[in-house]
């Protein structure tokens, strides 16, 4: 049972860093197509080998790529928030559902609701 615990973990292990290796091939815009298409077949030829090169080889680029992927996606957060931000303004939303009333959307309780809400 020990064994074969000990077994199922790294094989989760190894196709977590299979996976994560894939992934920074197609990140990739440095190599070429042909590049990419070397590395995935030997891959599949020679896996575990391939890996092992791979990280050595490539893995402080792996590393400044994730990087620059997760500082892209804070930047598309934090222009999220303030956009959304932006909006929280009691006069734009009363706005936006005077709008939405003079176009019939919603009725006049929904309205005052809204419009109640935009002032609390």
């Amino acid at each position: 049972m020990l064994w074969t615990l000990i077994v199922v973990f790294f094989m989760v292990v190894y196709f977590f860093i299979l996976f994560g290796v894939i992934m920074d091939i197609f990140r990739d815009h440095e190599l070429s197509g042909w590049w990419k298409a070397v590395w995935l077949l030997a891959l599949l030829v020679f896996p575990l080998i391939t890996l092992l090169i791979y990280l050595i080889a490539r893995g402080d680029g792996m590393a400044h790529r994730n990087i620059r992927a997760q500082q892209a996606a804070q930047q598309q957060m934090d222009a999220y928030v303030k956009e959304t931000a932006a909006s929280a303004d009691p006069a734009e939303q009363i706005a936006k559902a005077k709008k939405l009333l003079d176009d019939g959307t919603i009725d006049q309780q929904e309205f005052d609701a809204l419009k109640k809400k935009a002032l609390s």
